[in-house]
C-alpha cells in the first residue's frame, strides 16, 4: 500500500514539473496576482507580475526544478510577450495628437536619461568596489530584457543577472514610480508615462494603462524609445568607461 501511495505521489510530482505544469503555475500565479490587486482596491504593492514571480519561485525550489528548464518549458509566454508589446502601439496611435510640440524634447528626455542611466550606474558600481564585468552588467539595466540581455552579451557582462536586475527594476518602478511623480507634483500625462516607461518597461507600462490611456501610451512609446537608445549608446560610452 506504501508502495502505490509513494508512487502515486511521484507520479503527482513528475507531473508539477512537467513543461504543462510549470505553464500552468505561471499562468495561475498571474490570475492570483490580478486577484489579488482587484481585492486590495489596484494598490501598487500588489504587482500581478510581483505575486507571479513570487508564487513560481517557491515552486520550482520546492520542486527542484532547474531555471533552464523552467525557461523551456515556459517559451509559449515569451513568443506572446512580442506581439503584446507591439499590441502597445494601439493606445499610442489614440494619442497621437497628443505628439505636438512634444516629440524633440521627449527625444532629448529619452536620450540624456538613458546616458544618465548608464553612466551613473557604472561610476555607483565601481565607487563600491564592483569588478570590471559587474560594471558592464548594469550598463543595459534600463532596457527591457531582451535589448538588455543582447547589449550586456556584446560589452562582456553577465546576461541573466542583467535580466533579473531588469524584471527588479521594473516591478519596483512600477510600485513606487507612480506615487513618486505625484510626490513631485509631476501631472502630465505624457511626461509621467515617459518617466516610469523608460525605467520600468513592460510592467511599469502595464502599470501606467491602469492609471491613465495617455500615460500608458506614452510609457510604451518611452519603453520602445529608451531600448533603442541604451542599444546605441551603451557601445559608445562603453569606450570610454571600460
Amino acid at each position: 500500500m506504501s508502495d502505490v501511495i509513494a508512487n502515486a505521489v511521484d507520479d503527482v510530482v513528475d507531473v508539477l514539473r512537467s513543461p504543462l505544469g510549470l505553464l500552468a503555475v505561471t499562468l495561475i500565479g498571474y490570475q492570483l496576482g490580478r486577484k489579488l490587486q482587484n481585492r486590495l482596491g489596484g494598490h501598487a504593492i500588489a504587482q500581478p507580475v510581483l505575486v507571479a514571480i513570487v508564487i513560481v519561485g517557491a515552486w520550482i525550489t520546492l520542486l527542484d526544478v532547474e531555471y533552464d528548464d523552467y525557461v523551456s518549458a515556459t517559451q509559449m509566454i515569451a513568443f506572446w510577450l512580442g506581439p503584446a508589446t507591439v499590441a502597445l502601439a494601439v493606445p499610442l496611435h489614440r494619442q497621437a495628437g497628443r505628439l505636438t510640440g512634444f516629440v524633440v524634447p521627449m527625444l532629448v528626455a529619452v536620450v540624456v536619461g538613458a546616458a544618465v542611466s548608464i553612466v551613473s550606474a557604472v561610476l555607483i558600481a565601481r565607487a563600491l568596489g564592483a569588478d570590471d564585468r559587474l560594471e558592464k552588467t548594469l550598463t543595459a539595466k534600463s532596457a527591457t530584457t531582451p535589448v538588455a540581455i543582447a547589449v550586456t552579451d556584446a560589452v562582456g557582462g553577465i546576461a541573466p543577472v542583467a535580466a533579473v536586475l531588469v524584471i527588479l527594476i521594473g516591478v519596483f518602478g512600477a510600485v513606487v514610480g507612480p506615487a513618486t511623480l505625484n510626490l513631485l507634483r509631476i501631472r502630465d500625462r505624457r511626461a509621467r508615462g515617459l518617466a516610469v516607461g523608460a525605467v520600468s518597461h513592460g510592467v511599469g507600462a502595464s502599470r501606467m494603462l491602469q492609471e491613465d490611456e495617455t500615460e500608458g501610451a506614452f510609457a510604451g512609446l518611452s519603453m520602445g524609445l529608451s531600448a533603442l537608445a541604451i542599444s546605441i549608446l551603451v557601445p559608445l560610452l562603453a569606450v570610454v568607461l571600460f
